[in-house]
């Protein structure tokens, strides 16, 4: 893999508080439900092959692989210390799933390998520049027809939740979430060239306006892509 060309976020900033990650996600930002949401949406059936992009702690990864257990599930985070908390907490449930090290500007998978690719509280941590690069990766790596999957901030639905927001662009950096606070994912989406890019909900929260979108690569894709098979 090429060297990474700028500074790792961590999910908190600091990687002192990735340990506190899980339960301030859990006390403050009703993280079930819209995770839940999201499964729901992405459909993922059995024989699916899902990667959990920017997997964190892998809490998602597990809730996608214990909703389904017979779709084959994949993490990839660039944070190494973040993988070993997702690692014990795959063995304590006892669930197999693998996870990888790596950014998502350069992925180490085949073309066309994933039906599904899911994204919770991401992109926001990425420049406009990694955000392209990272929706070209997604795109390379999903099939014809296969479907991306995010959960991230949007555009402040009002002056309080511009507020909050205003917290987590202070932590994560106003250049980083400079697309999300203007609500241009969707236009991103489908610059990277997929089609049928919808919001599916929105949610007022204590840190600002989180939205779930889905985004389809086109199936005349096929023509051009060569579906890997293994990783």
């Amino acid at each position: 893999m090429k060297e990474q060309t700028e500074k790792y976020v961590y999910a908190l900033r600091f990687g002192w508080l990735t340990g506190l990650y899980d339960p301030l996600m859990r006390w403050t930002l009703r993280e079930a439900r819209f995770k839940r949401d999201l499964l729901r949406n992405a459909r993922i059936a059995a024989g699916d092959r899902v990667l959990d992009l920017g997997c964190g702690t892998a809490t998602l990864t597990l809730m996608a692989k214990l909703t389904q257990p017979r779709a084959t599930l994949f993490g990839l985070d660039g944070d190494p210390r973040i993988l070993e908390i997702a690692r014990d907490k795959a063995r304590r449930l006892g669930v197999e799933v693998p996870l990888h090290q790596g950014f998502s500007t350069e992925m180490p998978f085949p073309n066309g390998f994933f039906d599904r690719v899911l994204s919770s509280l991401f992109f926001h941590h990425l420049t406009q520049e990694s955000k392209q690069r990272t929706l070209a990766e997604v795109f390379r790596v999903l099939r014809p027809g296969g479907e991306l999957h995010v959960a991230d901030w949007g555009k402040p639905a009002n002056a309080l939740l511009a507020a909050a927001f205003s917290l987590v662009r202070r932590i994560d950096g106003h250049e980083n979430t400079a697309d999300n606070a203007a609500g241009r994912l969707p236009e991103l989406f489908r610059e990277a060239g997929f089609e049928e890019v919808v919001e599916l909900a929105r949610y007022a929260t204590v840190y600002g306006s989180l939205y779930l979108h889905r985004a389809r690569k086109p199936v005349e894709s096929a023509a051009g892509d060569k579906v890997g098979e293994t990783v």
